[in-house]
């Protein structure tokens, strides 16, 4: 797997390679600012990149625009976005496209190696994975809803797992019920929220994103 990476800190970028490389994972390219993410991408064109939210030159949105501006040259790209604070907004704008093969992170997930390569892998192979606490946060804005306010305690917590990105077994292991059991909560989830059930990761993500953001 080839990765180009777009981070402004050198320590964390050189962290970054380091700990990507370890895992198998080519570095084909490292910027440290805005203007130089689309020409990297279009150059080497990844399996996937690795793109801070802020970078220089002005330090608000600029790896985001980048990342939005190389999915419509590169249709699909897969891009995981690093941030520092929980940013909805940032996160909605990102996955407007509802393609796939996209990650929102907090920074701080990178300190834990094994899952952080996880969702970069994840999202190389198209998938979609959403931080615990950004997920979190569309709840709350969205916790007075009449649709969400049909769902059980236990629908909101299998919900948000599956937001997150997680098979319908990895949500079983965390809650440690069976898979039958999460089926049957997934299949009343989206029942209740009005939304077509697909056994497809992608696609479930997406569709409670939409939903969260309608």
């Amino acid at each position: 797997m080839r990765a180009v990476i777009a981070e402004d800190l050198a320590l964390l970028r050189d962290g970054l390679i380091r700990l990507l490389t370890a895992h198998d994972v080519e570095v084909v390219a490292a910027v440290g600012d805005g203007p130089s993410i689309v020409g990297a991408l279009l150059d080497h064109r990844p399996d996937v990149a690795v793109v801070d939210v802020r970078l220089p030159p002005t330090f608000t949105n600029e790896g985001l625009l980048a990342a939005i501006e190389a999915r419509k040259r590169l249709p699909g790209l897969p891009v995981v976005v690093l941030s520092q604070y929980v940013e909805p907004l940032y996160a909605r704008e990102l996955l407007s496209d509802r393609g796939g093969g996209l990650g929102y992170l907090l920074k701080d997930r990178v300190m834990d190696v094994g899952t952080f390569v996880e969702s970069v892998r994840r999202v190389a192979a198209g998938g979609t994975v959403m931080d615990p606490e950004v997920v979190s946060q569309l709840f709350e804005k969205r916790a007075r809803d009449e649709q969400i306010g049909r769902l059980t305690p236990r629908e909101r917590e299998v919900l948000a797992l599956v937001a997150e990105g997680r098979s319908n077994a990895a949500v079983a292991d965390h809650l440690v019920v069976s898979e039958k059991a999460v089926s049957k909560h997934i299949a009343n989830i989206f029942l209740k929220l009005d939304l077509a059930p697909s056994e497809d990761d992608n696609r479930r993500v997406m569709a409670v994103l939409a939903y969260l953001d309608s």
